[in-house]
């Protein structure tokens, strides 16, 4: 069986805070550590019936940045549910929020 590893290593400031974040895949199509500003990570327990998360961003992610992160990981999470199950409304409804939520962001800094 074919295995894959995924790394991520967090340095962290003086206070515990993530000053910068690294990722790298096994099978990613280039090797090596590549910087990311934030992750968030979600695992289902099975038994337990309910999701563990670990969301990290590094101090100088900006607000806007973090923001349109969010959404966007919405917006994939919109096809996921669709891919793995099917489910047309959910994942449309999840992406009408999407759009909403990025024009609400676009408004805010004065976009259109």
């Amino acid at each position: 069986m074919k295995q894959a590893q995924i790394r991520l290593h967090i340095e962290l400031d003086e206070e515990n805070l993530p000053d910068k974040i690294f990722w790298e895949a096994s099978d990613a199509p280039t090797s090596g550590a590549k910087e990311a500003k934030a992750i968030n990570l979600s695992l289902w327990d099975g038994e337990q019936r309910e999701t563990m998360r670990i969301d990290l961003w590094a101090k100088d992610m900006l607000a806007d940045e973090m923001k349109y992160f969010v959404v966007d990981t919405m917006a994939g999470m919109a096809d996921t549910i669709h891919t793995a199950t099917g489910d047309e409304h959910m994942a449309n409804e999840i992406h009408q929020l999407c759009e909403k939520l990025f024009l609400y962001i676009r408004k805010q800094h004065g976009g259109a």
